[in-house]
């Protein structure tokens, strides 16, 4: 292709981004870096009655908190501003009048009640599905059926109109679809499409074509939803002499339940379980209550492993790769390696691949993590600390506020003692030996690991007895739980004194 490519993620403000809709801008993101375009963000909000106060800004920061980065939008400008279909408003009219000019739209002055009569008559003759097409527009109240003076004098009257495209009775609509190969679709099974509403605002479809074409557009990368919707786009781009510089389009496949019993809606994240947006969002219910939908963000999803996860839901590298960066993921992107078939959610892999990369983070930053937790509790530590401490729990993390959970054994000396172990492995002995380990650790101030276990071992074998028979009783009477991070490196954290004292309370309890 020589011209620059331009993909476009267009959302409309009607509530919080679904991750189906993330995973739409990543993989226009992805495409657009790989070829060195440009990345638009258009808001699609001609609907009206469907706009969600606050929405419109919510999109914009959960691609910010993605690491998608847009060149042209209502935030940063560009050459084919105003970016929002409602501020765009004005420039459609011409394109439905040149469409009824040129033969290939018409106005429909059927009212409420003619549409519903038609779809009755339809039922009673049991077509499957009842739409205003080719056939049974001749029966309605149209610019097609109506003498052109009675068409004028109710134009010139203010009788409410919508601008209904002219779909061709027998007609095979062709396009080649970047995922799915090529698409044929009979034109008897569209039907004519509102272009324009009554009230003036451009339908979907309308403005849509317009705004692409004008912003030049050369990939359309949408979900599944809309391949019904692509021979009517093809049509228009026809109808309106913009055939030659159609975008290229590619329908992704649908993202699924975890169970794969259908397609994963909004209601399913809270109902399973897990979120199902990127970021938390605060709206109202239909009763204007205030409610709370759960995001990744808020969930302890780190963004890197939120949009890896995202891309393998309908891609893959070939490779038996699984761990990408955002530069690996661009390098790597092809459309031809999108799947046709479906992908099934699956929260046990995403919540994978936040372990690796919160495991793979700097323990420095980790250590701050935790820091904040703690600080959250009231609890003070050190930077030094703090890294220690989160080098050792990282392990046994999933989410940053784990570190602060895994991290209190070093804040709070046990209340119990892990039942199991002290009925199997506490007899007097064990309790002998730890007591004059415990006399013997202060004296180590600053041991290392390897320091505090030779220590133990001398003392253990000095009362005649094996490391292994005092291991488990020793780390329940430091930390009260019977498995847990490397007893060692624990204890140095923890230092010898405060380690001692808590041996002693030990012995002393038991």
């Amino acid at each position: 292709m020589e011209r620059e490519v331009r993909v476009r993620f267009a959302p409309s403000p009607t509530g919080p981004l679904h991750i189906g809709g993330v995973r739409t801008a990543l993989y226009n993101y992805l495409l657009a870096r790989k070829l060195g375009g440009k990345m638009l963000l258009r808001i699609e909000d001609t609907d009206q009655n469907r706009f969600v106060p606050g929405a419109e800004q919510y999109i914009m920061d959960a691609l910010h908190w993605c690491g998608i980065e847009i060149d042209e939008g209502i935030e940063q400008g560009g050459p084919h501003a105003p970016y929002r279909q409602s501020e765009r408003k004005p420039m459609y009219r011409q394109y439905a009048d040149q469409l009824i000019k040129d033969g290939f739209a018409y106005y429909a002055f059927d009212t409420p009640e003619d549409l519903d009569a038609m779809r009755a008559r339809l039922t009673a003759a049991k077509v499957p599905n009842p739409q205003y097409n080719s056939i049974t527009r001749a029966q309605m109240r149209n610019s097609l059926t109506l003498p052109a003076e009675e068409t004028e004098q109710l134009l010139a009257a203010g009788t409410p109109y919508v601008i209904r495209l002219k779909v061709p009775r027998k007609e095979e609509v062709r396009f080649q679809d970047l995922i799915r190969g090529w698409v044929v679709v009979h034109s008897s099974a569209i039907d004519d499409k509102v272009l324009m509403k009554s009230d003036g605002m451009p339908t979907y479809h309308l403005a849509n074509i317009v705004d692409d074409h004008l912003m030049e557009i050369t990939h359309v990368i949408r979900g599944e939803e809309w391949l019904p919707s692509a021979p009517l786009h093809v049509l228009l781009y026809r109808y309106l002499g913009w055939e030659s510089t159609m975008p290229q389009f590619a329908h992704l496949p649908l993202l699924l339940k975890p169970d794969g019993t259908g397609k994963l809606s909004k209601r399913d994240g809270d109902k399973l379980g897990f979120p199902v947006f990127p970021l938390e969002f605060h709206g109202t219910d239909a009763e204007g209550q205030p409610t709370v939908s759960s995001g990744y963000r808020e969930a302890g999803y780190l963004p890197e492993a939120f949009i890896n996860f995202l891309a393998f839901l309908g891609w893959n590298p070939g490779t038996p790769q699984e761990l990408f960066t955002m530069d690996e993921l661009i390098e790597n992107f092809s459309i031809e390696r999108v799947s046709k078939s479906p992908a099934r959610f699956d929260q046990n892999k995403v919540r994978w691949y936040n372990e690796q990369y919160l495991r793979a983070k700097p323990d420095a930053e980790l250590a701050q993590y935790l820091i904040d937790d703690l600080q959250q509790q009231g609890r003070e530590v050190s930077a030094d600390k703090a890294t220690q401490i989160a080098a050792l729990v990282k392990e046994r993390a999933t989410f940053p506020a784990d570190l602060a959970k895994e991290a209190q054994l070093f804040f709070e000396r046990p209340t119990s003692y892990d039942e199991q172990v002290i009925s199997k492995k506490w007899n007097a002995p064990v309790a002998a030996a730890l007591a004059e380990f415990a006399t013997q650790l202060p004296a180590a101030a600053a041991a290392s690991p390897d320091e505090i276990k030779a220590l133990l071992t001398q003392v253990v074998e000095g009362q005649g007895l094996k490391i292994g028979q005092v291991l488990q009783s020793l780390r329940v009477a430091v930390t009260g739980a019977a498995a847990g991070p490397d007893l060692m490196h624990i204890m140095h954290i923890l230092g010898p004194q405060e380690t001692a004292e808590r041996i002693q309370a030990a012995v002393a309890a038991l």
